[in-house]
């Protein structure tokens, strides 16, 4: 069964085939997903290279970990007004300018010369590189339906945390060969093409996903909605938090973003000190094992996600909180054992149960937030995960100054790992209600 329906305002309207996963095909969620990658890889080639940059700027723990937390701090200040120009403006064109400026600042750090320079900078690309997420997302929900939105969530989240292992590899690995700075002249260059790749994304009609999605449901298009004048922000934000699953979802992911940021940021100084690898070596073992899990994790997240979407009560959200223990199991076993093979393989099986949990829990902000207010949703989102995410890096380098150790650093995120977890399980009775509900005002 097949129908026409207006997608691109003022275009012809597009044949769409009842339950096809990718109506107006991959290449949007390709390019939102390499956005996403060289994003990553550039953030942490500084944690790739960080023992080299602490040898020559000669700071500590605490004041490495400072940065990340100031560039949280800055993308906080900006990620509302992004959200509410996701849901106003042209989403393509607001993140191919952000991923030009970040380009930029990528080779201003490879210029610095000195801490104090370094932080500025690295605050000012921390803010920049968070503001693509709010346009990003609301065009993914619009351009992937219910039924295939893990898959095309997955996509972007397998880039940007793929992003995270290759980024400090390859800055270990640069690091030693060439030197710390030579990684963020290089990056840079890719950055600038992605931001030209991101202009040849259409922009949909706002709603067509859920359209889409009532589509396969029932066999009926409903007709686009005229646009209608948004309403104030602090209305829009009332609303957001009457939604019980998107609390519960913000909630999990926050707190998960907050250890997920400290162990890749100190994972290549944790193998360094813990078993006498060189900056190249632990760049490249915390980096791989890294890389695998969250390959597979996306992977079988994100299959199984779609798989029973809409045939179990809160699929989704169940998946995601229980994903979410099992990745928190994996870290505690990482923590305690002292072998070395036993402790990479769970550091890649938290790895592998985080990525499962992060490519259904952001599936599910966009099945329960209504696409007027998308791009706000995933704005409050993205600032909350931020500041958890940046969070973890400065309490974990504190606490490693504190008890001398990094392996009972890493001890902090377990506890909250455990609540995130519990947290996000016990909203899965409402998310059905909320997901219907977002379809309807859409």
């Amino acid at each position: 069964m097949s129908q026409d329906i207006e997608v691109y305002r003022g275009k012809p309207p597009v044949t769409v085939v009842r339950g096809e996963a990718a109506p107006f095909g991959w290449w949007p969620a390709i390019c939102i997903a390499l956005v996403a990658l060289v994003d990553r890889i550039e953030y942490n080639l500084l944690a790739g290279a960080l023992p080299a940059i602490q040898r020559e700027f000669g700071f500590d723990d605490g004041q490495a970990g400072a940065i990340a937390t100031a560039g949280a701090i800055a993308a906080i200040a900006l990620l509302l007004p992004a959200g509410k120009l996701a849901d106003t403006g042209r989403r393509s064109w607001t993140v191919a300018a952000v991923v030009a400026v970040w380009a930029v600042l990528t080779v201003g750090t490879g210029l610095v010369g000195s801490y104090a320079a370094l932080f500025g900078v690295r605050m000012l690309l921390g803010a920049a590189g968070q503001l693509y997420n709010p346009p990003a997302s609301s065009l993914l929900g619009d351009l992937y339906p219910g039924p295939s939105r893990v898959r095309a969530f997955g996509l972007e989240r397998m880039a940007y945390f793929a992003g995270l292992p290759i980024g400090v590899i390859a800055g270990g690995a640069l690091a030693s060969a060439y030197g710390w700075r030579t990684g963020f002249f290089l990056v840079a260059i890719p950055g600038a093409v992605i931001a030209l790749l991101m202009l040849t994304v259409k922009e949909p009609i706002r709603g067509i996903g859920d359209r889409l999605s009532a589509f396969y449901a029932t066999g009926t298009a409903r007709a686009a909605a005229a646009p209608v004048a948004p309403a104030p922000m602090i209305v829009q934000l009332r609303g957001l938090w009457r939604i019980r699953t998107l609390r519960s979802v913000v909630v999990g992911l926050s707190i998960l973003f907050f250890g997920l940021g400290g162990l890749f940021f100190w994972m290549p100084s944790f193998y360094q000190r813990e078993f006498g690898l060189d900056e190249a070596g632990a760049a490249a073992v915390g980096g791989g094992a890294g890389l695998v899990g969250i390959l597979v994790g996306i992977a079988v997240g994100g299959f199984l996600g779609d798989r029973w979407h809409g045939k179990r009560i809160g699929w989704r959200v169940a998946l995601g909180g229980w994903s979410l223990l099992f990745g928190t199991a994996g870290l505690t076993g990482a923590v305690l054992l002292t072998p070395f093979v036993p402790q990479v393989i769970c550091f890649g099986l938290a790895n592998v149960g985080f990525a499962g949990a992060i490519a259904n829990l952001t599936a599910v902000n966009a099945d329960v937030v209504a696409a007027s207010r998308r791009g706000l949703g995933f704005a409050v989102l993205q600032m909350v995960v931020t500041l958890g995410g940046a969070l973890g890096p400065w309490l974990i380098g504190e606490a490693s100054d504190a008890t001398g150790s990094l392996r009972w650093a890493y001890a902090v995120v377990i506890a909250p790992l455990i609540v995130g977890s519990l947290i996000v399980l016990s909203a899965y009775r409402s998310y059905d209600t909320d997901a219907a509900a977002a379809i309807a005002e859409s």
